[in-house]
């Protein structure tokens, strides 16, 4: 791919159809599929806007939610196809689409210096030559799918009775990503799901054809090398192979914040860099046995790609992580939801991230999964959640039930955002007569939890008017911290002048480089690791405790080494130094303890 980065997963709605608005310019971006019931809305709703059949897929249908996934794909890449025949068959001159493939192009690109070239060149036939030659160079963004592997339920049928496992949510949405046109990746996120692993490898797609390449293949989204060796390594064995390694920073980044015990973005990548040779060399013997097992011959080694992702903001970012670490791409997510040409967010919402201060942003425990969410404070998502509170109705009504798995008081699974699990909760809250102090914090934390199976498709719902009578249109977004210093919307070629410095949207902005911003969150972190823990301390949160701090203090310790490395990239940045930022981030780890 031309392109140096790529538009990972937001949310649900916010890039459920961002390859159809940014696949025809050559960038990549990914979409999510856990939510089917969006999915069939945003087919009925393209499908219209392009004059195609479409044919409902009820729930009542044998296998329905791997038929609406494999449909809405299917539609998906004939849009993409039919754009790109349109700039193949398109006029430099008039074309407007057609120019900005090239102009989004970054400058070292061969196809963006002859589009240059052929700007500049007056002779008309070899103008045209230049033009035939330059659209041999375009092709599309991959479209590719994301499925956070642990939400992963066991459907019923009509009469409540479960049914085979492979008709689970995770394994019919990786079937009906497998079964439909599209040649390109799952993003697996959240962790090891056993199951979903051993449900792919019996999916033939997901091996290599006889030319070697994939026609599906698997990108596993990680926060440290530990985890990634590990599902990489039991992959193998199943004859499974990771196209590429999607290294997410822990806490910045939106969505999901999947802490890492202190292990800083910094020395992760360095561990990936390091072991890139070392992996492949492990992995290819057991993925290749594994193989002929299967009586599959190998007739090309598969290789490995390393992306990085979460909180990166400025082109110096950009160019240190790709040249330094020497990976093949970043990903930019959260500053995407202020391009509307590139991400679907409802307008209210959208005018809020623009207002908003550093306070809106937070980590929270407002997800349902029981994993650190980031969360912001000015949604219509978070109103409807306190006015609930008010009224003495805390909780949501459950209607899609992805993220059920509580059985607390109930034989069912239950989602700990309903109104059903809440009120269960606060009622044995009460019976326990705590101090009130400890009674309001249990009482926040039990109904701090929200619906994000609705709230966060909600957007595309309210984008395009396409949500049913009396339905609830409160939205829920999940923009990562960094998001908070851009400070407008953003045209899709601004977003990536930016990216490739061609300008600066940040130019009058004072923000620490991503570096430190990630360190200062994993401070935060602990710091509200030990204000939760104070009052109940053993020798397990002790030792864990020190095994972070231990893990942080090294990791400024490896910043610190490359010194001369941060001044050159980060020479333009105002305001107190990297190295005194780092002194202030190791003081106060070590005056931190649970000792008040």
């Amino acid at each position: 791919m031309e392109h140096h980065f790529h538009i990972p997963v937001l949310g649900l709605a916010f890039s459920i159809d961002t390859p159809l608005k940014v696949a025809k310019f050559g960038i990549s971006s990914v979409m999510s599929i856990v939510d089917d019931e969006l999915i069939e809305r945003m087919r009925h709703y393209y499908a219209g806007c392009y004059q195609k059949a479409y044919e409902p897929i009820s729930k009542k249908a044998h296998d329905y939610r791997a038929k609406r996934i494999t449909a809405y794909l299917n539609l998906v890449q004939e849009i993409v196809q039919e754009q790109i025949q349109d700039l193949l068959e398109g006029n430099f001159d008039s074309n407007k689409d057609l120019q900005q493939y090239f102009e989004l192009l970054p400058e070292q690109s061969l196809a963006k210096k002859l589009y240059l070239q052929m700007l500049q060149t007056d002779n008309i036939d070899s103008r045209k030559a230049l033009q035939r030659g330059l659209k041999q160079f375009i092709v599309p963004g991959d479209i590719d799918v994301n499925i956070m592997s642990k939400v992963d339920k066991i459907n019923t049928d009509a009469h409540g009775i479960p049914l085979a496992e492979q008709f689970s949510d995770a394994l019919s949405a990786i079937r009906g990503f497998a079964q439909s046109n599209l040649q390109s990746s799952v993003i697996l996120s959240a962790g090891m799901n056993p199951r979903l692993y051993a449900y792919i490898a019996e999916l033939s797609a997901f091996y290599p054809q006889a030319d070697g390449t994939f026609n599906k293949r698997i990108i596993l989204k990680v926060s440290d090398y530990r985890s990634a060796l590990i599902q990489a390594k039991f992959l193998a064995k199943k004859g499974l192979w990771i196209s590429e390694f999607r290294v997410e920073s822990g806490l910045n980044c939106g969505g999901h914040a999947f802490a890492t015990d202190g292990f800083l973005l910094g020395p992760i990548l360095e561990e990936f860099k390091n072991n890139k040779s070392a992996l492949i060399k492990e992995l290819l013997p057991i993925y290749e046995q594994a193989l002929q097992e299967k009586g599959i011959s190998l007739t090309l080694q598969p290789s490995i790609k390393y992306t990085v992702q979460g909180g990166i903001g400025t082109a110096n970012e950009q160019h240190f992580l790709l040249n330094h670490y020497g990976f093949d791409r970043t990903g930019w997510g959260s500053p995407f939801l202020l391009v509307p040409e590139a991400t679907t967010v409802d307008k209210d919402t959208l005018e809020c991230l623009v207002k908003a201060t550093s306070d809106d942003f937070y980590v929270s425990g407002a997800s349902p999964l029981g994993v650190p969410f980031n969360n912001f404070r000015n949604t219509s998502a978070e109103r409807q959640r306190l006015e609930r509170i008010d009224k003495g109705r805390p909780g949501s009504p459950c209607t899609k039930k992805y993220l059920v798995s509580n059985q607390e008081f109930t034989t069912e699974p239950i989602c700990t955002a309903s109104r059903e699990y809440q009120n269960l909760k606060l009622k044995e809250l009460d019976a326990q007569k705590l101090p009130t102090e400890q009674h309001q914090e249990r009482f926040e934390e039990i109904t701090e939890k929200i619906c994000l199976c609705q709230g966060l498709a909600t957007s595309a719902y309210v984008h395009y008017n396409i949500q049913k009578s009396r339905e609830n249109t409160a939205v829920a977004i999940c923009p990562g911290p960094n998001t908070v210093y851009f400070k407008k919307t953003y045209s899709l070629q601004q977003m990536v002048d930016h990216i490739y410095g061609r300008q600066n949207l940040l130019a009058s902005i004072q923000r620490p480089p991503f570096f430190i911003n990630e360190l200062n969150l994993y401070v935060d972190h602990i710091k509200k690791y030990v204000e939760t823990n104070w009052r109940e301390v053993n020798d397990k949160k002790i030792k864990y405790l020190e095994k972070f701090k231990k893990q942080l203090i090294e990791g400024i310790g490896y910043y610190e080494s490359l010194k001369s490395e941060f001044n050159k990239t980060f020479s333009g940045y105002a305001g107190e130094s990297i190295a005194t930022q780092l002194m202030h981030a190791k003081k106060a780890l070590e005056n931190l303890s649970f000792i008040k």
